[in-house]
């Protein structure tokens, strides 16, 4: 009996570290900091997630085309400490985000600073280097 939990417990061990763990990637992986964004949009979903938040959006391009974006802030924790709250945002909401387009050209981003509707401007916790002073 020992040796079976023992055999047991020794297999089990080595499933889970052979399991890929989910990798918590640098800004400089997917976002490129010369290419930077300036989008206005209503919100359309807002997932307040670890490790990073995430906001859509709906933003119309001059040509008419509405593109629904993905921009990634800051974990829910860091967000609340610089003055977010879950209401902050809400589905239907009119902002206006700065941050830096994905390295891949897809329309998806990392939020440097948020202007909500009410007209309050928030630090959306970016990761990109002295975001906070920009």
């Amino acid at each position: 009996m020992q040796k079976t939990f023992t055999a047991l417990l020794v297999v089990a061990m080595t499933a889970l570290a052979a399991q890929p763990s989910v990798a918590h990637h640098s800004f400089a992986a997917e976002f490129d900091a010369n290419a930077p964004i300036e989008l206005t949009g209503t919100v359309t979903k807002v997932e307040w997630a670890n490790p990073h938040t995430y906001f859509y959006m709906d933003v119309t391009s001059p040509k008419g085309d509405v593109e629904n974006w993905a921009l990634e802030m800051g974990s829910p924790n860091g967000l609340m400490r610089r003055g977010w709250t879950r209401d902050s945002m809400k589905i239907g909401d009119v902002v206006t985000v700065t941050g830096s387009r994905a390295k891949d050209g897809s329309p998806k981003g990392n939020a440097r600073s948020v202007v909500l509707s009410t007209g309050k401007k928030l630090f959306a916790g970016s990761s990109q280097d002295n975001a906070e002073a920009n």
